[in-house]
């Protein structure tokens, strides 16, 4: 019994040191690169995107932030998470394979979420409203709280939370650009 015990120790420790630290190694430099991407991401926004009025500016950087950071964690996440999940001893490439798959079924399935994707886009380029701006969308009138790639969502008046999917708006009304 104490052999056992002995052994198992043996054999976590020495996989500790041979996995263990690169899998605490990858996750720190996913936590290293998405802060400071963050970082980067920010700063070249609050170059690109410049005006005349400071508050619409705001408004601005601030969809556009939200948005692209969320977008680029994202991708540093799935990337950590596919490097670390070797190390457990799990092949990657039938999961990767089989993911594709699923993903090619989906979205044949999901034409609505890509629309909704799409016309996120299309929205964030075209400056067509951004977060603080009081807009009339889908008949609902009320302040942007949140503009992301596959919706927004608006305060109306009385204070509800409206969540509509971008693919919906296909007229909206800015009252702050007269």
């Amino acid at each position: 019994m104490v052999m056992d015990f002995q052994n198992v120790l043996q054999n976590l420790i020495s996989w500790g040191l041979a996995h263990g630290i690169k899998i605490l190694v990858i996750l720190i430099a996913a936590q290293i690169v998405s802060r400071f991407g963050k970082i980067f991401i920010k700063r070249l926004i609050r170059k690109v995107v410049h005006g005349k009025d400071e508050v619409a500016e705001k408004k601005r950087e601030d969809t556009l932030n939200s948005i692209f950071v969320s977008t680029f964690k994202f991708t540093v996440w799935i990337i950590a998470i596919t490097t670390v999940v070797p190390e457990f001893g799990i092949n990657i490439g039938p999961i990767l394979a089989g993911a594709g798959l699923i993903g090619l079924a989906v979205g044949m399935g999901a034409r609505s979420l890509i629309q909704d994707y799409i016309s996120g886009v299309f929205i964030v380029l075209e400056d067509q409203y951004r977060v603080g701006d009081t807009v009339i969308i889908a008949k609902i009138e009320g302040k942007v709280k949140e503009v992301t790639l596959r919706r927004t969502i608006l305060q109306d008046n009385e204070g509800l939370i409206h969540s509509i999917p971008n693919g919906q708006v296909k007229t909206s009304a800015n009252k702050n650009r007269k």
